[in-house]
C-alpha cells in the first residue's frame, strides 16, 4: 500500500487500523490512528476496539469520550470490551447510558450485555433486558439466544434456558454447546446426551467444546460407561485431536467414581492432568497415591500452589497432621499463598462480594459480623430456639 501510494487514503488507513485492532497490536493501531488526517467514525471505533482487545480499558474510555460522534458500533465495542476484560458492572452502566442516549440497540449489544449479566449472575437485570429485546424482535437471533441460554442456566433457571434455546431460529454450534453445558451443570445428563443426538441428527458437527461439555456431564452424573464411549468417539468418529481438557474430564470422571487405577493410567499415558488425579486422591483419602502424584506435580508445575493445597488437605483428612504441616511449611518457604475463595450474592438488585479473610471492605461488615455472632451463639445453645 505504501509503495503504490494508497496509504494516504482514509479508507485504506481505516482498513489497516481495523486490521491492527483485530490482531491486538495496539501500538501499531495507535500510530496509524495518529497519522490519519481526517478521522472517520470507523477510525474512532477501530482504535477503541484495539485498546479493549489489549486490555487497556482506561485508554478506550479516553478515546470514547474524545470521539465527536458515537454510533451503535461505538457503544457495543465498549460494552463487549468491558465484558471481555471482566468488568461486567461497567458494561451494564454503558448499556444503560446507551439506552438513555436514545441509540437504538442491535442484537450484538443485547448479546454483550446479557453476557455481562451472566458473569455477575444478575437474573433480575437479565430478565428486564430479555423483555426489551423481545419488544425489539431480537429473541430469535442466535447470538442473543445463546446469551439468554447461558444467563438463565447460570442463574439456576433451566426451564427458561430451554425456552430461550427453543426460540432460536437458526441454531449454530454455540447454541447446541451452550444448551448441553446448561443441562449438564444442572445434573440433567440424560437430557444432555439426548440433545447431543438431536444435534448430530440436525447435521451440526460437534467440536472440541461439545465433547468437553459431554464429558463434564458424564463426570458429574457418574456415567462412566457413557463417558468412555464419548471419549473414544472424539478421535474415532470425528477426527478431533484430544486436548488436555478432554483428558482432565476423564480423569475427573474416573476419580469421582473411585476408579483411581484407570485415572492414573490415563494421566500417565498423556502425562497431563495430574492435578485432577491428586484431587481424586484427596476425595478418596488415597494418601500413598496422592504423595506419588504430588512428586510428579512438583517437577512438572513447581510454582502451582493448588497441588500443595490438595496434598495438605489430603493429609489433614487422613489425620496425618505432621505431613500436612510439612507441606504448609514448604509452601511458606517457596513464597506460595493459597488463592482466597470468593462468593457473591444478589440482594435487592445489588451484588455483594465476599473474599475469604477480608473483614473490612464490605460497608455493612459490622452488621454482618454481629449477625454471625448471633447465629454462632444460637448454634452452640440450641435451647434458645425454644421447643
Amino acid at each position: 500500500m505504501v509503495k503504490s501510494g494508497w496509504d494516504s487514503a482514509v479508507e485504506a488507513k481505516n482498513s489497516v487500523l481495523s486490521f491492527y485492532a483485530k490482531v491486538g497490536c495496539r501500538d501499531d493501531a495507535m500510530r496509524e490512528f495518529e497519522s490519519i488526517e481526517v478521522l472517520t467514525q470507523v477510525s474512532w471505533n477501530s482504535i477503541i476496539d484495539a485498546c479493549m482487545k489489549t486490555g487497556d480499558t482506561e485508554r478506550a474510555l479516553e478515546v470514547f469520550k474524545l470521539a465527536p460522534e458515537r454510533n451503535i458500533i461505538t457503544w457495543t465495542t465498549m460494552i463487549a470490551g468491558y465484558v471481555k476484560n471482566g468488568d461486567g458492572e461497567q458494561a451494564l452502566r454503558f448499556f444503560v447510558e446507551m439506552m438513555r442516549s436514545e441509540v437504538y440497540s442491535d442484537h450484538f449489544a443485547y448479546g454483550s450485555v446479557l453476557h455481562a449479566c451472566s458473569g455477575l449472575a444478575l437474573l433480575g437485570q437479565g430478565r428486564m433486558i430479555h423483555g426489551c429485546l423481545i419488544h425489539r424482535g431480537f429473541q430469535g437471533y442466535a447470538y442473543v439466544g445463546n446469551a439468554l441460554v447461558n444467563l438463565y442456566a447460570k442463574c439456576g433457571d433451566i426451564n427458561e434456558s430451554n425456552r430461550a434455546f427453543s426460540d432460536i431460529g437458526n441454531k449454530d454450534l454455540v447454541s447446541w454447546n451452550t444448551m448441553i453445558f446448561a443441562l449438564g451443570v444442572h445434573g440433567l445428563a440424560e437430557e444432555a446426551l439426548k440433545l447431543y443426538e438431536d444435534m448430530i441428527a440436525s447435521g451440526t458437527k460437534p467440536d472440541k467444546v461439545t465433547f468437553i461439555g459431554l464429558l463434564t456431564t458424564c463426570s458429574h452424573s457418574g456415567l462412566v460407561e457413557e463417558g468412555c464411549a464419548v471419549f473414544k468417539s472424539i478421535v474415532k468418529d470425528y477426527g478431533i485431536s484430544l486436548e488436555v481438557d478432554h483428558v482432565t474430564c476423564m480423569i475427573d470422571m474416573f476419580g469421582r467414581s473411585g476408579h483411581l487405577a484407570e485415572a492414573k493410567e490415563l494421566a500417565t499415558a498423556y502425562n497431563s492432568s495430574w492435578e485432577a488425579l491428586l484431587g481424586a486422591c484427596s476425595t478418596h483419602l488415597e494418601t500413598e497415591l496422592g504423595n506419588e502424584v504430588s512428586k510428579v506435580l512438583k517437577i512438572a508445575e513447581p510454582s502451582e500452589e493448588m497441588s500443595f493445597v490438595l496434598l495438605s488437605n489430603l493429609y489433614c483428612s487422613s489425620g496425618r497432621w505432621k505431613e500436612a504441616e510439612d507441606v504448609r511449611r514448604e509452601m511458606a518457604e517457596r513464597g506460595m499463598k493459597k488463592t482466597p475463595g470468593c462468593s457473591w450474592i444478589e440482594v435487592g438488585n445489588q451484588v455483594s462480594a465476599f473474599v475469604v479473610g477480608d473483614c473490612t471492605s464490605h460497608p455493612r461488615i459490622d452488621e454482618l459480623s454481629e449477625t454471625l455472632r448471633c447465629l454462632q451463639y444460637d448454634m452452640r445453645n440450641p435451647q434458645t430456639f425454644g421447643p
